[in-house]
């Protein structure tokens, strides 16, 4: 009797260590499924917004912000809401010579998948006021959140230069 008690309890051991080894497996492959497909689905959402921004769209440039994002740009003061945003690319986009390319270099989607952060390098030209070409490149960062109907949206978003200030210019 004592020997089929042992027979039995190494039987569930061993069964209930499967079950354990196929749940592990199966939740560990999930996360890193639905980060790829989190991350890809930011990445076609950032390409339309490109071209939206190169092509002057200033509705479509701006239609990754969520309502109640936040945009840091350099040397001015944060701007808060969509409505804001969208008047602050309008401005940007029809300054003279305006040109602008930007690039991903990192998508790094929070384990609980519902947060997300992007890098980027971006190269960018407008016109100053004499009409001389002022040329810039820098980085960015924007942090996008999951809505709840399963698109991304910007919540914040800053970018800054890599250029050197001007002589003169003091930090």
């Amino acid at each position: 009797m004592r020997r089929t008690g042992v027979i039995l309890a190494s039987t569930f051991l061993v069964a209930f260590l499967s079950l354990v080894a196929l749940l592990s497996n199966a939740i560990g492959q999930q996360p890193s499924d639905a980060r790829a497909t989190a991350a890809a689905a930011i990445r076609a959402a950032d390409a339309a917004g490109l071209r939206a921004a190169q092509a002057k769209d200033v509705a479509n440039a701006t239609a990754n912000y969520a309502d109640d994002a936040s945009w840091l740009p350099p040397h001015a003061p944060i701007i808060k809401g969509k409505d804001a945003i969208r008047s602050a690319w309008a401005q940007l986009l029809s300054s003279p010579g305006f040109k602008i390319d930007w690039q991903i270099t990192q998508v790094d989607v929070s384990r609980a998948g519902d947060m997300a952060y992007t890098l980027y390098k971006y190269e960018m030209t407008m016109g100053t006021p004499n009409g001389a070409p002022i040329q810039d490149s820098g980085k960015d960062m924007a942090v996008w959140k999951k809505q709840s109907d399963g698109t991304w949206k910007i919540v914040a978003d800053t970018f800054n230069s890599d250029l050197p200030l001007p002589s003169g210019t003091s930090k």
